[in-house]
C-alpha cells in the first residue's frame, strides 16, 4: 500500500486542557506541562510518562528524552482511546472516558516544514515510544 500524499498525525488531550494550549500559544511535551504545572486532566498512563521522562532517548537525538517531546499518533484511533474507553486499567488514573477528549489533526509536512523553520527537533517512532525498545527516525525519506 503507497503511503498518502498528506499523511496526518493525530493528538489526544483533555478538553480542560484546552485553555492551557490556547493560553501558551501551543502543544507542549510532558515534561514542559510537569515543570510549568500547566492546568487540566493528565490522561496518559503515569508509569508510561515517567519512563518517557526519564528513561528513554532517541536514537535520532540521544540527548533527547522522549517526554521531552510532543507525542502525535499516526492512527486517529489509538490505543490509549480504546484504554480511555474501557477505564479499566491499574495505571491509568483518569477514568472520565473518551466523551471529554479533543483529538487535534495536523499535517505531517506541514509541521515538520514548521518544526524545520523553527530550528525545533522532531522525531518519529515506527512503533510506541512508551515501550522499552522502540526504533525512531528524524527523516521523511
Amino acid at each position: 500500500m503507497p503511503a498518502p500524499a498528506h499523511p496526518k498525525i493525530h493528538h489526544i488531550v483533555h478538553v480542560d486542557r484546552l485553555p492551557s494550549i490556547l493560553a501558551d500559544d501551543g502543544l507542549r511535551c510532558d515534561a514542559e506541562v510537569v515543570r510549568r504545572d500547566f492546568a487540566g486532566t493528565s490522561i496518559g498512563m503515569s508509569s508510561i510518562k515517567q519512563r518517557r521522562l526519564q528513561e528513554l532517548t532517541l536514537t535520532s537525538h540521544p540527548e533527547l528524552h522522549v517526554g521531552e517531546c510532543v507525542p502525535f499518533y499516526f492512527c486517529p484511533r489509538s490505543v490509549m482511546l480504546y484504554l480511555l474507553h474501557k477505564a479499566n486499567h491499574s495505571d491509568l488514573s483518569y477514568r472520565g472516558g473518551q466523551g471529554p477528549i479533543i483529538h487535534l489533526q495536523a499535517d505531517l509536512r506541514q509541521t515538520v516544514s514548521w518544526a524545520e523553520g523553527q530550528e525545533l527537533r522532531w522525531a518519529f517512532t515506527l512503533s510506541n515510544a512508551g515501550a522499552c525498545y522502540f526504533e525512531d527516525r528524524c527523516d521523511l525519506g
